[in-house]
């Protein structure tokens, strides 16, 4: 990089890196957003540059960009801008010291979790997490721990909400809110709205259908998520006004969700959106046609876990139970799927079991 001013006191460096971009921010004291207006150009370029460090290089025009922005600070920033630079250079020449984490086994652990979560296996998913959790002790400078202690926690968040814990001091929710502080304070802005978006989820399972709508939209439009997350977003926008008894308007966001994860060739989010416009088609009275989309979720299944077999068939026996003549077969699958989460502790889904089984009961 070319010094940025000729006035008293300017720091200087040669070249503009992803850690220098950095640095800057942190002299200037702004957020990501801030310092994206402050150079005019989009967020998710500065978290790029951010997280790439020092092996992203910005083209030259924005080279110049990050010239003009150390020109344009106050005295106060470019001295600290040129005291993190020096910091950051002296501890390039320092050995690095041996790491106090086993931060390999504690990755391949986290990929057990994972896998064990796909197939509810909760004892064991909880036991990998704590290993860590127990162990690590939270240190902003160590970035690397850092990462995979919000990982950790946003994992054990799932393992709760799969296990129906939404709320309260142990709760899916709790757990989420730890991890979104993590990767807020690591200015990780997409693991952040990954975070928001598993929010919003926990709200709309507890009821808070309303609220949970407009985040899912809002949510729907942040480019700070990925085209898939987005969608996803989309289709639960859908998925909370169906459940407000607004289906078909639920459709309207359905409907292109689907379209987008065939684009996106995302084939299990596909047939779950099928099985999400079945339930809206249902609730506005359209058997037929809620036969048709849960035929095809149910012929198109791909991640036939436990917790997804459960949700489609528990789909599949509410749509034959609002007909008199299917219904002694909905209540045979809802049995099943009643069994199936007994057997794995899901909760949330018994109590909807619960649920569909009383309301049927009732009519």
């Amino acid at each position: 990089m070319a010094a940025g001013t000729n006035s008293p006191g300017a720091a200087t460096a040669h070249q503009w890196t992803g850690r220098e971009a950095r640095l800057l921010r942190h002299a200037l004291r702004l957020s990501v957003r801030g310092f994206a207006a402050y150079l005019g150009v989009a967020a998710r370029t500065v978290a790029k540059w951010e997280s790439g460090g020092t092996a992203t290089v910005p083209r030259p025009d924005t080279q110049a960009i990050l010239d003009t922005a150390l020109a344009r600070a106050d005295d106060g920033a470019r001295t600290r801008f040129e005291v993190l630079v020096t910091e950051a250079r002296e501890s390039d020449r320092r050995p690095d010291p041996a790491p106090r984490y086993d931060y390999e086994a504690w990755t391949d652990d986290l990929d057990r979790t994972v896998a064990c979560l796909g197939r509810q296996e909760f004892r064991l998913a909880h036991t990998l997490l704590d290993r860590w959790l127990g162990r690590f002790e939270p240190n902003s400078s160590d970035r690397q721990g850092m990462y995979l202690y919000g990982r950790s926690l946003r994992l054990l968040g799932e393992v709760r909400q799969d296990q129906g814990a939404l709320r309260g001091p142990l709760s899916a929710e709790h757990v989420y809110r730890q991890a979104l502080r993590v990767f807020t304070e690591l200015e990780s802005p997409r693991r952040v709205a990954q975070l928001e978006l598993q929010l919003v989820v926990i709200d709309e399972m507890s009821g808070r259908l309303e609220s949970a709508a407009a985040r899912y939209q809002s949510l729907s439009e942040d480019e700070r998520l990925s085209p898939h997350d987005r969608t996803r977003a989309r289709l639960w926008v859908g998925t909370a006004l169906s459940k407000r008894g607004l289906h078909e308007t639920a459709t309207d966001h359905i409907v292109p969700a689907i379209r987008e994860f065939e684009a996106l060739e995302e084939p299990a989010d596909w047939s779950i959106a099928h099985q999400k416009l079945a339930l809206a088609h249902r609730g506005a009275g359209d058997l037929t046609a809620a036969g048709r989309a849960i035929d095809v979720a149910l012929s198109n299944r791909v991640d036939d876990t436990p917790l997804q077999q459960v949700r489609l068939d528990t789909a599949h026996a509410h749509i034959l139970l609002s007909d008199t003549a299917t219904a002694d077969s909905g209540l045979a699958i809802l049995e099943r799927t009643a069994r199936i989460s007994t057997r794995y502790g899901l909760m949330h889904q018994l109590r909807s079991i619960d649920g569909i089984r009383r309301g049927f009961e009732s009519r």
